[in-house]
């Protein structure tokens, strides 16, 4: 969902809000969030680092230029490319890349919202695939290259642009070039797709229920599902009987798995609940997967992506310009949560943004600052491919480049465009 900007930004209480004057936020002196009632096993706050990673030089990355892809030359006349693209996947299936991208007026809900899907054989000149307009919002399009096939995912919504309003998955299979199975509801209805996934063979997907929960601030918990599949339709618990892994305010949520076997996740907590505010960093153990446990981070990683590198665990998130260390969490705890929560989202409408490289450390959950990949205004929603030994090809979408480094709600309303762009990380030495 990827915060306000990937479901629709919730209009109607920041409107209400400005029209009422209350626009400025004021920090409270923190009460602190309390280490429990969130998610099983929660623990203290993480550590709140903002100063660049990187004092072990053999694993401190870097970035290539971006290359521009929707819109660009590249793409096929029967692309019609709109003011706004931004949700989007990359793949890699029987040697041809596949990207998925939203296209619309605006990046809030809309009818005239279209998924396209194209590929290509060298990622500069991309053939027509697919195309995707129900009438609705459409948002969130996963691949799941997997055991020989190709499936794409992707959410539903409704086109109110002031409203968040899921109406559930749907998945296709890729069974040709240009040829794709009819579209199909799968799992329960009103979750939305977040991450797929195969690691050592194994398919993955994290989902999410309860996002209208978000904006209405209701109190209603959502809920985190960690999914796997047999024939790339039907889902299941990872853990027989366990789907629940997040219960609180989180939705976003990404993993991998740390060199001990460790799960180490990234969960969006918008929507606040016991343990505060911005983002969860969570840690299960190889023995006992389903039990994660999460420490609290004031800041909000919106469109997390996860990945271990040479050692490492890694994290490709939002990173809010604020005077505060980029924290969502302002640390208010006298106020009403309903305002609480909205003067906080406010706060994070005002500021601009980047989409960045953070490094995370897998025992302390802490997170740290690495780099800043070329972006602006209203940005970040990553996918990534391998493009050789320690290197990756990472899309992403922002307003221009080239343009001023304006707030993300001007951004969210504004052109924004497609990038490619090569992430290195240096190569590990081996005896």
């Amino acid at each position: 969902m990827d915060g306000m900007n990937h479901q629709g930004i919730a209009l109607a209480p920041f409107l209400a809000f400005a029209a009422a004057g209350v626009f400025a936020c004021t920090t409270e002196t923190p009460g602190g969030a309390s280490g429990g009632g969130g998610d099983a096993g929660s623990g203290p706050s993480a550590i709140m680092d903002a100063s660049p990673a990187g004092a072990d030089g053999a694993t401190t990355p870097s970035t290539g230029e971006p290359r521009p892809v929707v819109p660009s030359d590249g793409l096929p006349s029967t692309v019609t490319v709109q003011n706004a693209n931004n949700n989007l996947d990359v793949a890699i299936h029987n040697g041809r890349y596949f990207l998925a991208f939203r296209t619309a007026p605006k990046h809030f809900a809309s009818n005239m919202t279209e998924l396209y899907v194209v590929s290509s054989a060298d990622q500069q000149t991309w053939e027509f695939e697919a195309r995707y307009a129900e009438g609705t919002d459409l948002r969130e399009p996963r691949f799941l290259p997997w055991n020989g096939k190709l499936f794409l995912y992707y959410s539903v919504l409704g086109d109110n642009p002031v409203k968040f309003e899921p109406k559930g998955m749907k998945l296709t299979e890729y069974l040709g070039p240009g040829k794709w199975s009819p579209p199909e509801p799968f799992y329960d209805p009103g979750f939305i797709v977040w991450r797929t996934r195969v690691i050592d063979g194994k398919p993955y997907m994290l989902a999410y229920t309860g996002g209208e929960n978000i904006y209405e601030v209701n109190g209603k918990p959502l809920e985190v599902h960690w999914l796997t599949t047999s024939d790339g339709r039907k889902w299941d618990p990872v853990v027989p009987g366990r789907p629940v892994v997040l219960r609180g305010g989180s939705s976003e949520t990404d993993f991998a798995f740390a060199g001990d076997g460790a799960v180490i996740a990234v969960s969006r907590n918008e929507a606040g609940d016991d343990m505060g505010w911005g983002s969860k960093i969570c840690r299960a153990e190889k023995t006992s997967p389903g039990d994660w446990k999460c420490v609290a981070d004031p800041r909000k990683y919106d469109s997390p992506l996860v990945f271990s590198e040479n050692g490492h665990i890694w994290l490709i998130g939002r990173r809010n310009l604020n005077n505060r260390d980029g924290a969502y969490d302002l640390g208010m705890r006298r106020r009403d949560p309903k305002d609480q929560t909205y003067q906080y989202q406010i706060d994070y409408w005002k500021h601009p943004k980047r989409c960045s490289l953070w490094k995370i450390d897998p025992v302390s959950l802490k997170v740290e600052f690495v780099l800043d990949l070329p972006s602006r205004g209203d940005t970040c929603f990553p996918g990534m491919v391998p493009a050789g030994p320690g290197e990756y090809d990472v899309y992403n979408y922002t307003s221009p480049l080239d343009g001023p480094d304006i707030d993300w709600v001007t951004g969210q309303g504004g052109h924004t465009l497609i990038y490619r762009i090569r992430l290195k990380f240096p190569v590990r030495n081996t005896p």
